[in-house]
């Protein structure tokens, strides 16, 4: 046990001496730390229709007619600031002194059809922007006129944010942020083992009274609890950052439990090729085929991950538990290789 934990403290030490391990755990400090912005950012590209009820910006809108009425109001809900022009060559003269972002013409006189004007900058980027955050407003406008010319629409009073951040959320970020310090486990378990080979140390540790299973069982919970230590950062700054998360205990456990499982598949790999280069490229490809498997016969750890955050009632600890079992057959894989290494 002391030859064990020894072992286990070297290699959590040696992290400290890995730049591109140390990299990657920043990184993913960097995305749980600043989700909430990262995750409008993201959503942008993933649903940029969302970004017109997630998005807080300090706009500026002028407005021209006499129809205006109905409309600032709801500019103002949204966040709009709003600025009253008597005509539209002074709302131009405003924008072009700064004075408003855009400008929104409305007809003076009611007619059967009203034509709004928006002028926007043709910088592409900020004028999609601006037209994302006033779609909202402008779509209720629509209604108050279809209503004040008896038109009747009848839509569905649906309140929250849009599905898609719900989904981008909770089926991208949060798994990503569980599956990084996996991979990081495994990856540093087979740079580890690669390494003893590739310098000749194995043979020294060996030559201790130490056997296979306890050089290559410290280096795989060395890599295990300090996944479990990410893992539990990252779901911390989650939900300083506002996310709800259910099933709080049973996301570290799977956490930990992926990284188990990558440890083990990693040192099958390094043991077998016995180079670094090697056994990284083989780790990396054969993760990403076994995800991609996982998700065609729908049992990805990840979308595992997904129901556990929301709390989804047909998901709990007995699922979580078929993944330790798949674990426990794994390690015991392992074990029965290393004991045919050791005897031969």
């Amino acid at each position: 046990m002391n030859a064990f934990l020894a072992l286990m403290k070297r290699d959590l030490a040696s992290v400290a001496r890995e730049r591109t391990i140390l990299i990657a755990i920043l990184i993913q400090l960097f995305i749980a730390s600043f989700s909430s912005a990262l995750l409008l950012g993201l959503l942008s590209l993933y649903d940029p229709d969302a970004v017109s009820v997630s998005a807080r910006v300090n706009l500026r809108v002028g407005i021209v007619g006499a129809l205006s009425d109905a409309l600032v109001p709801f500019l103002r809900e949204r966040g709009v600031q709003v600025v009253r022009y008597d005509n539209l060559d002074d709302a131009v003269g405003g924008y072009q002194q700064n004075q408003v972002d855009a400008v929104v013409m409305t007809p003076n006189a009611s007619n059967d059809i009203v034509t709004l004007d928006l002028y926007v900058p043709r910088a592409e980027a900020r004028a999609s922007l601006i037209q994302l955050v006033l779609q909202e407003p402008l779509r209720r406008y629509e209604n108050v006129l279809r209503a004040e010319r008896g038109i009747v629409t009848r839509y569905a009073d649906l309140k929250g944010a849009p599905p898609t951040t719900f989904e981008f959320l909770y089926s991208v970020i949060l798994p990503v942020l569980l599956f990084f310090p996996a991979f990081v486990a495994g990856n540093l378990v087979a740079d580890s083992l690669s390494e003893e080979f590739e310098l000749n140390t194995i043979e020294t540790l060996l030559a201790a009274p130490i056997s296979w299973s306890t050089v290559v069982g410290a280096k795989i919970l060395a890599a295990v609890l300090l996944a479990l230590a990410q893992c539990a950062l990252w779901l911390a700054l989650l939900r300083l950052n506002g996310t709800a998360l259910e099933n709080l205990p049973l996301l570290w456990v799977m956490g930990g439990v992926l990284a188990g499982m990558y440890g083990v598949a990693a040192a099958f790999i390094a043991v077998w090729f016995k180079n670094r280069e090697q056994a990284q490229f083989v780790y990396a490809l054969a993760l990403m085929g076994a995800l991609g498997a996982s998700y065609l016969f729908g049992v990805s750890p990840l979308t595992m991950i997904a129901r556990l955050a929301i709390g989804d009632a047909y998901t709990g600890a007995g699922n979580v538990l078929v993944y330790v079992v798949f674990l426990g057959v794994m390690v015991l894989a392992l074990g029965v290789m290393l004991t045919r290494r050791a005897v031969k």
